[in-house]
This record gives structure tokens, C-alpha cells and sequence, in this order.
């Protein structure tokens, strides 16, 4: 156990959950909120550990996307780099909400209530993503319009329940662009964001002083079993994505939404 009150198999666990979940369209940060809820890991008092422990097993995920797409990484730096500059696009309105909404957003993963509609929410968007799929009997490349939407939806995905991947497969389904496509540069727009937000919240939970309190072998735990998980994850959602199967992840996340509702909103009220 650690200054936070964690063992080793809660991060093993949290790891494989991030893992997991991050490439799967169903709210990585919004499962990681739950299975904290039901560990007791999220009280205020582990709240910085938290947020780097969150990045870290992102971290984790990352690897395993650079592995698995490292190809399509490498000819981001190709000439003419119109994919580079795309992907540069496609994360400013992520970015702009971020900085814009910060304190705002983090207010939604300290208060897990409305984690209920951000995930009926992602449900409705992935049902609706299958049927534009299956309808769209001409898909296109991905172009700087699809890139566009995909940003848009990204910056919409920051909030905890709604899933990052799903928005932008969203945004892309939506523009007409080729769920294949779709799904790689989908994958790659975390790149920057994983890393973007790394430095971000290691410097804010630096000021605070936090960094010395941090249990480094419990990070390191979840974020090796997230890299295992999502690379797992990366290969089974491309195969997936490719035939735009996204209808039993809204019957998923319905549950888990009624679910969180129940558990959040019930007792309450009784």
C-alpha cells in the first residue's frame, strides 16, 4: 500500500481497464472513474495521484498505439505532410477546449454523477455512427473536412464518459470518410493529446508538490498492463472499426449508463 491507499493489483487492475477501454469508443476516463468508486480510491485526498496515475496508464496506451501504427507514424513526417498538418488541425479545438474549460471539466471528474448521461450520450453517437456507416455505400479518403470534424468531436470527448475515440469515429462517419481511416487517424490524434496533457498536469501536480508523494512503482505497474491491454485493444477495435460494428458498444454503454444512474442517483433518493 502506498501514501494513497492503493495495493498493486488496484493499479494492475486500473492499467488494464485504461488499456482496454481507451481504444474501445466507451469512455476510458469514465471507467476508470467507476472501478476508483467502487475500490474507494476517489477520495479528494488521492486526487493529484489520481490524475498523474491517469495520464501515466495513458502513457501506457500510447506505446502500444506507436507500436502497432508505427508505420503510419512514420509517414506523418513524409513529404508533403499534408497528414501531419491534418493531424496538427484536428487537435487546436481539443486543445482550445482544454485550456478554455479546464477548471470546468475537472469539475466533471471529481463529481461522478453525471457520468450516467456522458455515457448515454457516447451511446447515441456510436448507433447513430453504424448507421451512417452502413449507409454510406461511397466512402472517401480522409480529407481536411473529415480531419475538421474529427477535431471538433475531439474537443468534445474530453469530458469523462464520453469517449474520445468514439467522438472522432463520430465526426469522421459523419463526414463521409472511410471507417478504416477513420479509426487509424483517430488512434493517432491521441498522440499528441496523451503527450500534451503528460506535460501539462506533471507541471501543475509539480507546483503543488505532490511529485514526492507519488507511489512510482504502482504507476508503473498500471501503466505496463495498460500498454499490454491496449495493444490487445488497437488490433481487436481496428478489425472492428473496419466493418463499422459499433451497435453492441451503444447496447454497452446503455447498461453501463443505467447502471450509473442507479448507483448514483437511486440511493439518493430512497
Amino acid at each position: 500500500m502506498n501514501f494513497f491507499g492503493m495495493y498493486w493489483w488496484q493499479a494492475l487492475v486500473l492499467g488494464l481497464v485504461q488499456g482496454l477501454t481507451e481504444f474501445l469508443p466507451v469512455s476510458s476516463s469514465g471507467h476508470l472513474i467507476l472501478v476508483r468508486q467502487f475500490m474507494g480510491l476517489n477520495d479528494a485526498a488521492s486526487s493529484q495521484f489520481n490524475r498523474l496515475f491517469d495520464i501515466m496508464v495513458h502513457v501506457g496506451t500510447l506505446a502500444a498505439v506507436l507500436i502497432v501504427l508505427y508505420k503510419e507514424v512514420i509517414s506523418l513526417f513524409k513529404k508533403p505532410f499534408k497528414r501531419l498538418g491534418m493531424l496538427v488541425v484536428a487537435c487546436i479545438p481539443a486543445v482550445i477546449v482544454g485550456f478554455a474549460c479546464g477548471d470546468f471539466i475537472d469539475g466533471y471528474f471529481s463529481d461522478a454523477t453525471y457520468l450516467c448521461f456522458f455515457f448515454l450520450f457516447t451511446a447515441v453517437i456510436m448507433l447513430v455512427s453504424e448507421i451512417v456507416a452502413k449507409r454510406n455505400k461511397n466512402p472517401k479518403e480522409l480529407g481536411w473536412g473529415g480531419a475538421v470534424a474529427m477535431g471538433v468531436m475531439q474537443g468534445v470527448g474530453v469530458f469523462p464518459g464520453v469517449s474520445r475515440s468514439g467522438s472522432t469515429i463520430f465526426g469522421g462517419t459523419l463526414a463521409g470518410t472511410d471507417s478504416k481511416k477513420v479509426a487509424t487517424f483517430s488512434f493517432l490524434m491521441s498522440i499528441p493529446i496523451i503527450l500534451g496533457a503528460l506535460f501539462l498536469d506533471t507541471i501543475k501536480i509539480a507546483k503543488a508538490g505532490a511529485l514526492a508523494d507519488i507511489d512510482w512503482f504502482n504507476v508503473t505497474v498500471g501503466a505496463l498492463s495498460a500498454f499490454a491491454a491496449g495493444y490487445f485493444a488497437v488490433r481487436v477495435m481496428l478489425k472492428l472499426i473496419a466493418k463499422a460494428n459499433y451497435k453492441w458498444f451503444s447496447v454497452y454503454l446503455l447498461a453501463v449508463s443505467v447502471f450509473s444512474f442507479v448507483y448514483y442517483f437511486i440511493p439518493s433518493v430512497i
